[in-house]
C-alpha cells in the first residue's frame, strides 16, 4: 500500500467538469419544460441528436465492404484525408500541408500542441478570450505558455476587433495565434471577410503562426463561406496549422474523427517524421469507423449531395433560432449575425443559477447556451426567463 500512496502522492484534486455536472443536475431535475442548453450538440426539433441518413447509407456500404479491421498506421485513412482537403482548402487544395488523422478535433489540437512545443521549446500560443475552456488546458498540457487577447464583449455582443489586432502586434516572431475558424465557441462571434484579411496580414507580417480550429464547417454560412477565412490566412503565411473535427458537420461525436493540417515550408519532412513519431506515442493508431464513413461519403456523389442537404437544414434552424432572440430581446440583436451553437449571454453567475432553478433552464456558468437546445416553441418561454434577468440588471 505505501507503495501505490508514494506513486500518487503528488496527485492534486480535480474539479468535476461544470459541463458533465450540468447532465446530471438536468436528468435529475424532474420538470417537463426543462430546458438543457449546455453541452454543444446539435439537436432537432425533437431534441434529438440524430444521425445523418448519408452517414447511415455510408455505414450500410461499409458493413458490406469492408476487408479488414487491421490497423491504418499513425498517419490514418490516407484517402479520407486527400477528399477532406479540398472541403477544408478549396480547388486550390492543401499544397504543402502534411496531413494526419486525429480521435477528433481535441486530438488534433493536442498533437498540434505537442509538435509546437517539440519545435521550440518554450513556445507562446496567443489564445482568444473568452474560448472553449479546454484549450488552455490542452496548450499548458503541452508545455506550450499561454498568452490571451480579448474578443468578445458580452454586454455588447460584438467582437473586439481593435483590442485583438492591437494585442497580436504584441506578439513576437514564431508565436502561435490561435483562431477560431467559425461559429467561435463560445461566442458565436467570427470576423468580417475584412477583418479576416488584416489578421492574415498581421500574421504574416509579424511572422507569427496561427494554428485554426475549425470545428464547425458548414454550420454558420456554408462550407465555403466557414473556410474563407482559414484560406485567406493560408495565402498568406508559409507556416500554418489546422485542427479539424468532424463531430458537429457529419454529426460523428462519438466515433472521435479528426484531422491535423501542417505546413512548414522550410521544415516539411522534419514536420512530416515528427508528426508521425508524436502520434504514435500518443495513440499509436487512429480509429477507422467515423473516417471511413467520411471518405465513403465524400466518394459518392450522391451521398455528398445527400449530406450537404442534412447541414443545411441544420444551419438554417440555427439561423432561425439566433433571430427569434434576436427579435424579442434587443440587447440580443447581434445574435442574428453570429453564427453557429453558440451564444454567450451577459449574465452573471447568479443569473445563471436563477435561471436554473426557478425556470429550468440549464447553462454554463458562463452564459454560454447552445442554441439548439431551443426550438421555435420553447423560444418565447426562454426569452421570457431572459428578461426577469436583464430587468435586473440593464444590458
Amino acid at each position: 500500500m505505501s507503495t501505490v500512496a508514494a506513486a500518487f502522492a503528488a496527485l492534486r484534486p480535480q474539479a468535476p467538469d461544470p459541463l458533465l455536472s450540468l447532465i446530471k443536475l438536468f436528468r435529475d431535475d424532474p420538470r417537463a419544460e426543462k430546458l438543457d442548453l449546455g453541452v454543444g450538440v446539435y439537436r432537432d426539433e425533437a431534441g434529438a441528436t440524430p444521425v445523418f441518413h448519408a452517414v447511415k447509407q455510408a455505414e450500410a456500404l461499409l458493413l458490406s465492404s469492408q476487408q479488414t479491421k487491421s490497423y491504418l498506421g499513425p498517419e490514418g485513412d490516407h484517402e479520407f484525408l486527400e477528399v477532406l482537403k479540398p472541403i477544408v482548402f478549396g480547388a486550390r487544395g492543401a499544397d504543402g500541408f502534411f496531413a494526419v488523422q486525429t480521435p477528433g478535433g481535441t486530438g488534433a489540437l493536442r498533437l498540434a500542441a505537442e509538435l509546437a512545443a517539440a519545435g521550440r521549446p518554450g513556445a507562446r500560443i496567443w489564445l482568444g478570450t473568452p474560448s472553449w475552456p479546454i484549450h488552455r488546458n490542452i496548450f499548458e498540457a503541452a508545455g506550450l505558455h499561454v498568452e490571451t487577447y480579448p474578443v468578445f464583449d458580452a454586454a455588447t455582443q460584438r467582437l473586439l476587433f481593435g483590442a485583438m489586432v492591437q494585442a497580436l502586434e504584441g506578439a513576437a516572431p514564431g508565436d502561435i495565434v490561435l483562431m477560431h475558424g467559425c461559429c467561435h465557441n463560445p461566442t458565436g462571434a467570427d470576423p468580417s471577410a475584412e477583418e479576416w484579411r488584416v489578421i492574415a496580414d498581421l500574421l504574416s507580417r509579424r511572422g507569427l503562426v496561427p494554428l485554426v480550429d475549425l470545428a464547425y464547417q458548414g454550420l454558420g454560412g456554408g462550407l465555403a463561406e466557414d473556410a474563407a477565412g482559414l484560406r485567406l490566412l493560408a495565402d498568406a503565411c508559409d507556416e500554418m496549422i489546422v485542427a479539424y473535427s468532424l463531430d458537429k458537420n457529419f454529426g460523428l461525436y462519438r466515433e472521435r474523427t479528426g484531422a491535423l493540417f501542417v505546413r512548414s515550408c522550410d521544415h516539411h519532412e522534419l514536420v512530416r517524421a515528427n508528426l508521425l513519431q508524436l502520434a504514435r506515442c500518443l495513440w499509436s493508431m487512429p480509429p477507422d469507423h467515423g473516417a471511413a464513413v467520411a471518405r465513403i461519403i465524400l466518394q459518392d456523389e450522391a451521398l455528398t449531395g445527400r449530406w450537404l442537404a442534412e447541414l443545411s437544414v441544420m444551419r438554417r434552424r440555427l439561423r432561425e433560432v439566433r433571430g427569434l432572440l434576436g427579435a424579442a430581446i434587443p440587447a440580443l440583436a447581434p445574435l442574428a449575425e453570429h453564427n453557429g451553437l453558440f451564444a454567450l449571454l451577459p449574465l452573471r453567475p447568479d443569473q445563471v443559477e436563477r435561471l436554473r432553478s426557478e425556470h429550468g433552464v440549464y447553462m454554463a456558468g458562463s452564459g454560454r447556451i447552445n442554441l439548439a437546445g431551443l426550438t421555435a416553441a420553447t423560444a418565447p418561454a426562454f426569452t421570457q426567463a431572459l428578461k426577469s434577468c436583464f430587468e435586473e440588471t440593464p444590458v
